[in-house]
């Protein structure tokens, strides 16, 4: 497949901003297939919501590019402090969440970065490649903060929609955008704090994809989720470190610190990648201002 979206996109970028444009040059795997076709799957799905909404892509792109001037700034206050600029919900809230322009760029922006960022296509890839490790028995999924759906769909493929589906999360805005994302698979969606979410059932998958930064009390979050997995389930968690963005509160410091949380709520690592944003570091892990991801496979502690 031709990278007809990825092409446009990476050129539309160069006119309004040649230095992204020339990162975005070295990091993306243009001879890398299966990346192309995925890449090229989701900005297809992605051009049709669009249409649909009466836009079009570079209104996407132009998004993108905010998002990114939003987080320089971040950035150059986080090298200068070495923390987040906001640190509770009610600053976010108000800042972010209760803005509907500023919202529109930000989610917009967020699902561009998704195959123009190597960073996260590396740990997509290792959910797709490590998925099968954890299948066994698999029958009920929980998804807290879906987003764009990209995990929810690969869930779908492995299982072949053999499978109970809930996701939960406290944004309609959210949910609006898994639905279009997954719209060919039934899920149950549950528009609630999962903090307040209440089931008498118990999931064998859990994924909640970057949502630990999000929140002030992380640790009481995963010990929610360690309350909702079966005994033989499996949790997939991601999350940034050193990741300065307008909705960002809780400051991981490095993998390590995210690992000690999740043994304090009743998990243990099965399996982890650790990723960094910065392709040029060679160590990623010890420099406290280089942002890094950390994503797992977690079984409860026996």
């Amino acid at each position: 497949m031709s990278a007809t979206y990825l092409n446009s996109i990476i050129d539309y970028i160069g006119k309004k901003n040649p230095m992204q444009y020339k990162k975005l040059k070295k990091t993306i795997p243009f001879d890398d297939i299966e990346f192309v076709t995925r890449a090229e799957t989701f900005f297809k799905t992605y051009d049709d919501i669009l249409v649909s909404e009466n836009k079009d892509m570079s209104f996407a792109v132009d998004c993108y590019l905010k998002m990114c001037s939003d987080m320089m700034v971040e950035q150059i206050t986080f090298m200068e402090t070495g923390a987040y600029t906001s640190t509770s919900f009610d600053e976010v809230n108000a800042r972010v969440y209760s803005n509907d322009e500023i919202m529109s760029y930000h989610m917009n922006g967020l699902l561009v970065s998704q195959y123009l960022w190597d960073h996260h296509y590396k740990v997509l890839q290792f959910f797709i490649q490590n998925l099968h490790l954890f299948s066994d028995g698999v029958k009920k999924v929980l998804e807290v903060g879906g987003g764009q759906g990209l995990f929810s769909n690969e869930v779908f493929r492995h299982f072949d929609d053999k499978i109970d589906f809930t996701m939960v999360d406290v944004s309609e805005t959210s949910i609006g955008i898994h639905r279009n994302f997954v719209k060919d698979h039934h899920v149950n969606y549950v528009h609630e704090d999962v903090m307040k979410y209440d089931s008498d059932e118990k999931f064998d998958l859990i994924i909640m994809g970057e949502v630990l930064e999000h929140v002030e009390q992380p640790l009481e979050l995963m010990q929610k989720l360690h309350s909702l997995c079966s005994d033989n389930g499996t949790a997939f968690i991601t999350v940034p470190c050193n990741s300065p963005m307008i909705d960002h509160i809780y400051l991981f410091r490095n993998p390590a610190e995210i690992v000690a949380l999740f043994n304090e709520a009743g998990w243990e690592v099965a399996l982890e990648i650790i990723v960094s944003s910065e392709t040029k570091k060679t160590s990623i892990v010890d420099d406290p201002k280089v942002p890094v991801k950390h994503a797992a496979f977690l079984k409860k502690k026996k």
